[in-house]
């Protein structure tokens, strides 16, 4: 069969692709801010999401050609039932070097251990603050708490390492930037601070915009910053290191330090899309071709054509912001 070549993905503009973003539910059990509406949104109707088998079998064809990392992501992954049995399964793909996970921490209390015997060793959190009040605002839920919980159940079981994932916002959570930093001296944690982005229900706060060289110059205040080298098949943050704490620090500037020259990555939507680019709206439609019946040489010919078309770049900056058809929780976060 076509899917056993051994030829990486290579996109016209000589980037190697090895890293599968595969969203496997719009649903969440949070409404973000930045994410959707506070009503939410209509979630597509379960015949259009990919069952687990058709998840199964695009993984390894993507897999057979070259990438080596999945994150899982939703909408919030752990909401979908078999989601472990799942995990299970892509551990058993040959050439899978690495499985990961990003939730919005709600269940990961009660998931934490079976996913580490699933073979996820270590997750992304997001956590936009360190205060119930806010964490409520943000999220329109009272769950602080409880996501807290899950953190630290995730680290008892030995998942390493834990990374946050900070929207940064300003006059919202940009007082609290020394706070998280702090923690990483208490924690072996990885804080991310991301810059917002222009899509989907965030594109009308823009003007909350905070820029990574700033964030880097409010730490900076707490002492020296080291810069360290990027982790093998690592995404787009630039990591360092404050002298003397357990954890790392890491930005992401999609818009003001963009990373587009190095993107290894590709989108799977849940019902089925392949995208090059979060911020691009073309995608590639494998869900009908997969459900017609096309055998894995004309599937492997999609994947492939996908990334040969891989825009050079989003063209994104604070003066041109672009409203994405698909909100978020359908692209995956």
């Amino acid at each position: 069969m076509n899917a056993k070549q051994e030829t990486p993905l290579l996109d016209r503009h000589h980037r190697t692709i090895n890293y599968l973003r595969l969203s496997i539910t719009d649903r969440c059990n949070l409404r973000c801010v930045y994410c959707m509406p506070e009503e939410g949104i209509s979630f597509l109707p379960h015949k259009e999401i990919l069952t687990y088998e058709e998840m199964l079998r695009l993984v390894e064809l993507c897999v057979a050609n070259g990438i080596r990392k999945i994150r899982l992501t939703g909408g919030e992954p752990l909401v979908r039932k078999g989601v472990i049995g799942f995990i299970e399964k892509l551990n058993k793909i040959e050439k899978l070097k690495e499985i990961t996970l990003t939730t919005n921490g709600v269940l990961l209390k009660e998931f934490a251990r079976d996913l580490r015997k699933s073979g996820i060793c270590r997750i992304n959190v997001s956590m936009d603050t360190l205060k119930p009040e806010k964490f409520n605002a943000i999220t329109r839920r009272p769950l602080f708490e409880r996501v807290w919980e899950g953190i630290e159940e995730a680290e008892s079981v030995g998942m390493a390492p834990i990374k946050l994932n900070v929207v940064a916002m300003k006059g919202f959570n940009d007082d609290e930037i020394l706070d998280f930093a702090r923690l990483t001296h208490r924690k072996p944690y990885h804080v991310r601070f991301i810059e917002m982005m222009p899509i989907g229900a965030a594109d009308a706060r823009m003007k909350g915009f905070i820029s990574r060289q700033e964030i880097l110059e409010r730490i900076s205040s707490l002492g020296s910053l080291h810069r360290l080298e990027p982790e093998l098949m690592a995404g787009p943050a630039e990591v360092y290191a404050l002298e003397g704490a357990k954890g790392k620090i890491g930005v992401i500037g999609a818009l003001s330090h963009h990373f587009c020259a190095t993107c290894n990555r590709l989108r799977l939507t849940a019902d089925g899309q392949l995208r090059g680019c979060l911020f691009s709206d073309k995608e590639t439609d494998l869900k009908t071709a997969l459900r017609q019946g096309k055998d894995d040489g004309y599937l492997s010919d999609l994947i492939r054509d996908t990334i040969l078309n891989k825009p050079k770049g989003h063209n994104l900056d604070l003066n041109n912001p672009r409203k994405c058809v698909r909100p978020m929780s359908r692209i995956g976060g």
